[in-house]
């Protein structure tokens, strides 16, 4: 009999997440039926969508909400043999079964020498979201400026490179000097540590002078109150977060934007990636192709052991990570 572990959130978040919040639960599963079979976690994602989204899809006591790649360790299944590797969205969990509904096959291409962690970064839901956000809503012309806030995030750090790759000039922002590094190592023409900075508004300005014609937002807040007056006639932004503002427990006031983009004629853009879900094998394949020959680099933050999910998930909404934050079990 399999035991499988998993993490539960035990009350809705008030403010950041605390280790109070989990509890780590054991289940025997129940024999396979024909069609069915066992999967082993591998690596497990922790993003910042979770923080959000578990008020809105989960009851207190439920397993957390994730992704991970997992590996078939039994089948009664004969589509799904022995030792495969699947992407699934079954939660913060060790062990699970399934019969293969919901499951995403890494693409055929996929070399052994690539990291399979990479189905839940660069080459998964991060990086999808990064091309389509960028490219469906921001529609970056060649010599172009963008901004990117959360730069070296697992989000972030994907699109300053396709924005490279599309010949604009691009601009970051991340919370560290060794973030910042990453940022120029991976071609970013200009960042800045916003945390250092003694004024956001000159830190822009001085980063790209003639202002931005693109602005992918991860942020919100106050970044967005520094960003906004500085865009270009006809910019366009896309709004793929707010991290600076999940955990507050009543929404703050600031600025009004409505005279800005009026004025400067904006067109900005919310989106979830699942828009494009009839679409995903197209951005997958894209950026494995680009990451295979090295147009797109990528940065992994492992945690080690399925008992730190909680720490590593509290640790990327912190801001902890560079590159995609992971959970190897």
């Amino acid at each position: 009999m399999v035991v499988s572990k998993s993490w539960t959130m035990v009350k809705h978040f008030e403010g950041a997440p605390k280790p109070e919040d989990f509890k780590l639960i054991e289940k025997e599963l129940p024999p396979l039926q024909d069609g069915e079979f066992l999967l082993e976690s591998v690596f497990l994602s922790v993003d910042p969508y979770m923080r959000p989204y578990s008020r809105r899809m989960l009851k207190e006591g439920d397993v957390m909400i994730g992704s991970q790649v997992a590996r078939i360790l039994e089948s009664k299944n004969s589509a799904f043999l022995v030792g495969d590797y699947y992407v699934s969205n079954s939660g913060w969990t060790t062990h699970f079964i399934s019969n293969g509904t919901g499951l995403k096959a890494l693409p055929s291409e996929w070399p052994e020498s690539l990291p399979r962690s990479l189905a839940l970064g660069v080459v998964g839901m991060p990086g999808v979201t990064a091309y389509f956000g960028l490219l469906e809503i921001c529609n970056p012309k060649e010599g172009e400026v963008v901004l990117v806030n959360c730069a070296a995030g697992a989000v972030g750090s994907v699109v300053g490179q396709i924005a490279k790759i599309k010949g604009c000039k691009v601009v970051g922002s991340a919370g560290s000097d060794d973030k910042i590094q990453y940022l120029k190592e991976i071609g970013f023409d200009e960042a800045f540590n916003y945390k250092t900075v003694s004024s956001l508004e000159e830190a822009l300005k001085k980063a790209s002078p003639e202002g931005y014609d693109c602005y992918f937002e991860n942020v919100g807040g106050k970044f967005a109150d520094a960003a906004l007056p500085q865009m270009k006639d006809f910019g366009r932004i896309s709004v793929c977060g707010a991290i600076s503002m999940y955990n507050d427990a009543v929404p703050p006031s600031g600025p009004y934007i409505q005279p800005i983009i009026l004025f400067k004629q904006l067109r900005m853009e919310g989106f979830i990636v699942t828009r494009w879900a009839d679409r995903f094998m197209e951005g997958q394949k894209q950026l494995l192709q680009w990451v295979l020959e090295g147009k797109v680099k990528y940065h992994e933050h492992i945690t080690k052991g399925f008992e730190n999910m909680p720490t590593g998930f509290m640790g990327m909404l912190n801001g902890e990570n560079t590159g995609k934050a992971i959970i190897q079990v």
